[in-house]
């Protein structure tokens, strides 16, 4: 395993000043933006897409930092009922899948996108229950939509050797495990987790119980912790739609790895990975609103030094 991070934080910087900030704090692997919600500030997609000479440019400024990229990311929403906004996330993803593919990165991260809840609508709509009836009805109808779609642009992804890592997001249609699963068997196994615990942490969700139940179809991990203020929980539960600025009224927050869950947790969650098998990036995304991007970033490499697992393991000689 190794030790990435998520560049928007660093939007800032120019590319090689973020990998030389990286380079010097510990850091191995970069997941940068390419296009939807976190940008392209260090990787315009379009300007390296069948350029030979700008990848090499590219391959040999990694190679200066000792960094690879673990994945491209670009999330959107390739579902949305308008048209334009859908054929943009679309775009975005089929480009992203190309340029991972020239460029020898094996993945993207992204989203499931989330459809509206019937043909006419204009919106999207996140259905949590069954009932009023009409909900059931409009969340099979989404899955429909979502099967047809995924199932092709797997396709798509597997003619370029490449993985798709969906994050499991609230307002998204895949925002829990059993989802992420029904929509791999439906499609490939290109189809996979973007795993960002932080998300699933607020939901309720045990995070190495949902690590053993998605095994080997964790493409990809974010380091991301989420701390619940059950002094707020306790009065709205945690469906809240409070600012993510107002942090005294939410009743959870996006923390720093660390600030959420304490380092036994974390160890926890590096050890449960390595039983599944996955040996990529932890990949930190810092979305913490209480720390400054660096001090977060800083912050969540140092717990994350004394959990992670450089070497493959040795043979089990007391077993013999």
């Amino acid at each position: 395993m190794d030790i990435g991070v998520h560049t928007p934080p660093l939007a800032d910087e120019s590319l090689e000043g973020a990998l030389d900030y990286l380079s010097e704090i510990g850091v191995n692997a970069i997941e940068p933006g390419v296009g939807g919600y976190p940008g392209d500030a260090h990787l315009v997609r379009r300007d390296y897409l069948d350029d030979e000479d700008a990848q090499t440019e590219l391959h040999d400024l990694l190679a200066e930092y000792d960094m690879r990229i673990s994945a491209l990311a670009t999330h959107n929403n390739p579902l949305h009922p308008d048209d334009e906004q859908a054929e943009t996330a679309d775009t975005e993803l089929r480009e992203a899948i190309r340029l991972a593919d020239q460029l020898g990165v094996d993945t993207v991260t992204c989203f499931s996108g989330l459809p509206a809840g019937g043909p006419n609508d204009e919106v999207p709509n996140w259905i949590t229950a069954p009932w009023p009836s009409e909900h059931a009805d409009a969340h099979e109808y989404q899955w429909d939509v979502a099967i047809e779609y995924w199932t092709d642009l797997a396709a798509f992804a597997d003619d370029h050797g490449v993985d798709l890592a969906l994050e499991m997001h609230p307002n998204m249609l895949v925002y829990e495990p059993h989802g992420l699963a029904r929509l791999r068997e439906a499609t490939n196994e290109r189809v996979g987790a973007n795993f960002d615990p932080s998300h699933l942490y607020w939901q309720g969700i045990s995070i190495t119980d949902a690590i053993r139940h998605l095994g080997d179809a964790i493409h990809h991990f974010h380091a991301k912790d989420t701390r619940i203020y059950e002094e707020q929980a306790r009065e709205k539960g945690v469906l809240d739609t409070t600012d993510y600025d107002d942090e005294s009224n939410r009743s959870w927050l996006f923390r720093s790895v660390g600030y959420g869950h304490g380092e036994d947790h974390w160890k926890d969650v590096v050890s449960t990975l390595r039983m599944v098998g996955y040996d990529g990036a932890l990949s930190i995304e810092h979305e913490d609103s209480l720390t400054s991007s660096r001090e977060g970033l800083e912050k969540a490499v140092d717990l994350l030094e004394r959990a992670v697992f450089r070497e493959q393991p040795g043979e089990a000689y007391w077993a013999e």
